[in-house]
Formats: structure tokens, C-alpha cells, sequence
């Protein structure tokens, strides 16, 4: 028998197909995983447990579809849209924006309940958060909608419309505060949400979609924005915006030019403004005048989306093109301008992402995302397949994307089963990983369904990602717009947030929290100032802790999973280890500010790692483990050599490397 130590070093391959289960003449074989759920690939080749979601807010009508949009005027001032059915709400700093305070100077005790806010002026529809009242403290920090207004008083009803029974509450005392959920008119059906197109310019961005005349949404204040139709002047052949079949689909920016494309009538066609002057479409031969532009094939294929680099990239159903100048350093003009093909894919309805120098699109079957990038051997833009190594993963179709630079670049897809999917791309590093993300609750007797995502950057190390999830809460539909917490949270597992839909305590030593009536009903899990906490069943917003804690993270449990591939030892005189009978009796893992993983040949023969010494004090949390773990492994001997890692606890978890001791039967 032979005996030997394989090497895991790196996850940078990220999940595998299972059609590679066998290829061990690849190297990514040995840099892949066949399972990865939950955790993140980083370009360094670790692989960590994603960190929880925090809950913002919920949809404002969770019955139907919406759809998450970033603004970003500067790293300062970054919002995320929530765009629902003719409406959208706005949030910054990771809150939901409201308008002004209201002073509530009482409310009775009734069927509805009935609030006194001097001259309100709220409308019955409005949705308002009540904080800060004394003595009737169930209304505090919970969303209400407005009904049986009156000019000093209004009836309290829940958000999906039912009257709010206030008899049975604490009465009410004094103070309070109403803030009305600011929002604004919007053109847009829920149907038609997925596909509107967005490009943005400082405090105005462009939204088109065929069904709808060009809209023009511009930010003049945190709670002052306008949706308006902007006049467009001048008059292309063939014209845009000037009839329902004439509205164009897409939108970008390209060397100073406002440019639309796509319209029914028109669909192979791009309209540019007048350099400098957006919503000029004057055309002419000078440098500076509007263009169109009509894409010359064999089929008549509708532009999907714009993507504006060096050139502009322009995706339709049958093919790829580029958009340039006939010299390469000069800028287009009316008379220099020209659309070269450069592949044959096609591509869906789905707006491309531009990461580094390159442009990630989805093909037309929405299953593969391709790569477009210059290659300067052959002149032209190639489209390679980023998911050759793992078709199985966008098995369900891809429904959106969104880019997060920081901290470890990946490309976030949303399938349409619901399943979030990250792609780490570092592509001077050859990291190319995927890895799937499954949110703690459930949608039915599924699981928990991802809708949105969208990111924006911030002033810190990392860029935000937030989504709209849908669950069932208490036996009724509800969606959540949340949030990604800290990747890099610091060295104190206080601070390390691992929980979903969550929420964070932080005050004096409690067992009493509350807040958490958006989770009514659920069974979450805990970590009470560093260490776990038995879980506990959210009745009327509140939980009771088994001991007093002053951090206490709350939420919906996840679990992080890691398979290895099929163990090969290659090299010996046995040629391969593939097939053959083998035992793994011992495994090394080298981790990273880690603490309470667990380690086994399958899912049912799975044990926790200890990890806190004789001498350290019970009374404290055990302290991240950094360092390698030798771990006894009780294995028989079989065919495939698996190695599974998991992490079900509110804890972190980052693994470097896999060292497992393997025995083959080579007889």
C-alpha cells in the first residue's frame, strides 16, 4: 500500500463541472472544487464563508416583482433605487430615505389605531416609520401605511393594508416621531422593470425601454428627484422617441455623445447626439453633429446592450460588433465612423458589465457569459466562454449581473431559480472561480429566491451589494432589500456578521431583543458577544437570550460548504489513485482567522474541529485560529477520497489549503 500527502493548495479554479470529474490531465482540476456554496474564491486562492445579509427594509408592495438600480454620483454619494410598479423608493447609507419629521402628540388605544401629528400633510397611501414614542414603544421602528387621513390625525394600517389594532398596546405616553417613506412616480409596470436600461451622467441618468418614451431621472437633493421626458431636438431619419414603436432600448455615453439604440421600428439602429450637447440629435457633417448609425447584416438582429470602452462594444441577438473610428486614436464622427463584426454568439436582453478592460456579456440562451476582449495577434475582439469549466452552474438561465471591484472583484449573477452566483475574476492572476450562494430562510418549501442585485462604491475598502429577496415570513410572501455585510470586518469575531436578514444589538448587557418583526415566526441564530448562542423562535418581534450580552448578531442560519475534487496522486508508480481504493486517515487544514469548522468524508460523517485550548477562560469566546489544524479522519476506504468542509455556526471560517494523508491500495 502506498501513502502519500496530496495538496489542495488553492481554490482559484473555484466549483467545477461535474463533466470534470474525471480530468485530472487539466490542471484547474487541482485548483477546483466540486462544491463551493456560500463561500467566496479570493484571488489570493483562499476560499471564506460569505459574509450574512443585513435587512433594510421591505418592498413596498412585497406581492410583486422589483428591481434594485445604482446611482452613483461619487463614492460619497452613492443611492440604490428601488424601482416597483410605478414607483421608486431611494436608499443611502444603508438606510431607506424619509422625509422630514412629524411630531405625534398621541395615539389612542383602538381598532384601527389612531395617530395625532399636527398638520401632517400625509395622503391615505403614504407609508411612514414611527420612532421614539414613549410609552406606546410596540409602534417604535416599525412601518406603517396611511389611511382615514385627516388634517391632525391618521389611522395606522399595516403594510399590506390591514387596520392596525393599537387596543391591547402599551398606552401612550408622550413624544414620537412620523417620517413619511419618500418616493416617487414612475411610468414603469412591474412586467416591464427587468428590462429597462439605465446610463448615467453626475445627477442625471437616462432610462429607456421600448414600450416607454425616454425618461430623465435627476437628483437634486436626498429627498428631491424629478422622472421627467426629456425634449429631445433635432430631427434623425430614421427618428427616436417621437412614437411608441420609435422608443429605443438601450442607452450609453460615448465620447461625450449621448447614444440610444434599438427601437421596434428600428432595431438594428444607434442614434448620437451632438458631442457636448446630450439631448441635441441634430444631424450633420460636422465633427461635433448628431449620427445615426444603421448596423448593416445579413439578418436583422436587435442591440441588447452598449458597452462604452475604448471603442463601443454593441451586443445584438445575432452577433457582436464594435464601434469605432477609422483611424484608432481618433474620436467618431459623422464621416470617419464604422461597425465592424467581431463574433456570431448573440446576446440576451441583459445589460453587459465592464470589468478591467473587458466586457462581460450574457449569450443569447442565457446560460454562458462571455468574456469580450481585444486580442492584439488577431486584430479583433474574441468571446470566450467564462463558464466552460462550470455549465452547470447557470443551469436555470442568468436574469441579471452586477460587478463589485472591491475587495476581491467578482461578478454577481442572479439565476433564475433565485440562486446568487459570484464569479472571482482576476484575470492577471488566472482567477476565474465560481461559487454558489444560497440565502438562509425559504420561499415556500424552497429556498430563499434572489430577485435584484445591484452594487455601488463607497469611500471605504469595499464596495456594497445589495439585493431583493423573497421568502415566506409567518405564512405570507415577503421581500427584502439587504445587504452584504464587511468581507474585512477586523480581527474581534464580535464584529464578524454571519448571520441573514439580520440584524445588530449593540448597548447595554440585554436578553431582551427586539426589532425583529420582519423574521416573525422564524427560527435564527445568534452570536451574543463572540460566541454562539442557542437558536431561538422570533414571537412579536423579540427574542429572550439565555445570558446577558452587549454585541448580539440575529438572523436567518446558512451554511458554508466546501468539496474537494476526487483526490489524485499522480506521479508514483501506480500512475494514477483515480478508481482505486483508498483511505484518508488524517487531514491537515490550514486556516485563516477561523473558528468552529467542521471536517468529514460526506455530509452525515462530519465532526467539529475543537478549537479552544484547556487554558483558555470559559467564560470568554473562543479566539480566531489562524494556523494549521491536524484533524484525525474517520474514513474507510472507497473509490473517490473526498474532503468536506463546513461552517453552520454565526462564525468565520477562511481555508487556505487542504493537506489530507491518504493510504492507496494498489493491489
Amino acid at each position: 500500500m502506498a501513502k502519500a500527502t496530496v495538496a489542495f493548495t488553492n481554490f482559484t479554479a473555484g466549483e467545477l463541472s461535474p463533466r470534470l470529474d474525471g480530468r485530472t490531465d487539466l490542471g484547474k482540476y487541482f485548483n477546483g472544487v466540486k462544491t463551493l456554496e456560500n463561500m467566496v474564491v479570493h484571488p489570493h486562492g483562499a476560499a471564506s464563508r460569505r459574509p450574512g445579509t443585513t435587512f433594510v427594509h421591505e418592498v413596498k408592495t412585497s406581492s410583486a416583482q422589483t428591481r434594485l438600480i445604482p446611482f452613483e454620483f461619487s463614492t460619497t454619494q452613492t443611492y440604490i433605487l428601488e424601482f416597483g410598479n410605478t414607483y421608486i423608493r431611494f436608499f443611502k447609507d444603508k438606510g431607506i430615505i424619509t422625509e422630514g419629521d412629524k411630531t405625534i402628540s398621541g395615539v389612542t388605544q383602538a381598532n384601527p389605531g389612531v395617530v395625532t401629528a399636527t398638520s401632517h400633510g400625509y395622503s391615505n397611501g403614504d407609508y411612514v416609520i414611527i420612532t421614539s414614542v414613549v410609552g406606546m414603544t410596540e409602534l417604535n421602528g416599525k412601518t406603517f401605511k396611511v389611511a382615514g387621513v385627516a388634517t391632525n390625525t391618521f389611522q395606522l394600517q399595516d403594510v399590506d393594508g390591514n387596520n392596525v389594532n393599537t387596543s391591547g398596546y402599551t398606552a401612550y405616553s408622550s413624544a414620537g416621531t412620523a417620517n413619511k417613506i419618500y418616493q416617487i412616480t414612475s411610468p414603469y409596470a412591474t412586467a416591464d422593470i427587468p428590462t429597462v436600461k439605465f446610463a448615467q451622467s453626475a445627477d442625471v441618468m437616462y432610462l429607456v425601454h421600448p414600450s416607454y418614451a425616454i425618461r430623465k431621472l435627476t437628483r437634486s437633493g436626498h429627498t428631491n428627484w424629478t422622472l421627467s421626458t426629456p425634449s429631445l431636438t433635432g430631427t434623425p431619419s430614421p427618428n427616436v422617441n417621437n412614437s411608441s414603436d420609435n422608443y429605443p432600448s438601450s442607452v450609453t455615453f460615448f465620447e461625450q455623445r449621448l447614444v440610444f439604440a434599438g427601437s421596434n421600428n428600428n432595431p438594428q439602429t444607434l442614434w448620437f447626439s451632438i458631442a457636448g450637447t446630450l439631448e441635441n440629435f441634430t444631424t450633420g457633417t460636422n465633427d461635433t453633429d448628431a449620427m445615426v448609425y444603421t448596423i448593416a447584416s445579413n439578418k436583422v438582429n436587435a442591440i441588447r446592450y452598449m458597452s462604452a470602452q475604448r471603442s463601443l462594444i454593441v451586443g445584438t441577438v445575432g452577433g457582436e460588433f464594435v464601434v469605432s473610428a477609422s483611424g484608432t486614436t481618433q474620436p467618431i464622427t459623422p464621416t470617419n465612423v464604422q461597425i465592424q463584426k467581431q463574433s456570431s454568439y448573440g446576446s440576451a436582453n441583459i445589460d453587459a458589465v465592464q470589468i478591467e478592460n473587458v466586457t462581460m456579456f450574457v449569450q443569447r440562451a442565457k446560460r454562458k457569459i462571455r468574456e469580450l476582449t481585444y486580442n492584439l495577434n488577431i486584430d479583433q475582439y474574441q468571446a470566450t466562454d467564462m463558464t466552460l469549466l462550470a455549465e452547470h452552474i447557470t443551469e436555470g438561465g442568468i436574469v441579471e449581473m452586477a460587478y463589485q471591484q472591491e475587495p476581491d472583484s467578482v461578478l454577481w449573477v442572479v439565476r433564475g431559480d433565485g440562486t446568487m452566483l459570484g464569479f472571482t475574476y482576476a484575470r492577471s492572476e488566472n482567477v476565474i472561480g465560481w461559487h454558489r450562494h444560497i440565502l438562509g430562510g425559504a420561499f415556500g418549501s424552497g429556498q430563499a429566491v434572489i430577485e435584484s442585485v445591484a452594487t455601488i462604491p463607497t469611500d471605504s475598502n469595499e464596495d456594497e451589494l445589495w439585493m431583493i429577496v423573497k421568502r415566506t415570513i409567518n405564512g405570507a410572501t415577503r421581500r427584502y432589500i439587504e445587504y452584504i455585510n464587511l468581507f474585512d470586518y477586523g480581527t474581534d469575531q464580535k464584529d464578524g456578521f454571519f448571520v441573514d436578514s439580520g440584524l445588530t444589538y449593540s448597548g447595554s448587557a440585554t436578553t431582551s431583543i427586539t426589532g425583529l418583526d420582519h423574521l416573525e415566526g422564524q427560527s435564527v441564530t445568534i452570536l451574543a458577544d463572540g460566541a454562539t448562542h442557542p437558536n431561538k423562535t422570533v414571537s412579536s418581534g423579540a427574542v429572550t437570550l439565555d445570558r446577558s450580552s452587549t454585541k448580539v448578531h440575529i438572523g436567518l442560519p446558512y451554511t458554508s460548504l466546501l468539496q474537494t475534487m476526487r483526490i489524485e496522486m499522480a506521479g508514483g508508480e501506480g500512475g494514477t489513485s483515480q478508481s482505486k481504493d483508498k483511505r484518508i486517515h488524517e487531514v491537515t487544514l490550514r486556516l485563516h482567522e477561523t473558528v468552529g469548522v467542521e471536517v468529514g468524508p460526506d455530509l452525515n460523517n462530519l465532526e467539529r474541529i475543537p478549537f479552544r485550548s484547556s487554558a483558555a477562560s470559559m467564560s470568554a469566546p473562543v479566539p480566531l485560529f489562524t494556523g494549521d489544524k491536524q484533524v484525525e479522519f474517520r474514513d474507510d476506504f472507497n473509490t473517490d477520497g473526498y474532503v468536506y468542509i463546513r461552517q453552520n455556526q454565526p462564525l468565520p471560517l477562511t481555508l487556505i489549503s487542504i493537506y489530507p494523508n491518504i493510504t492507496i491500495n494498489d493491489g
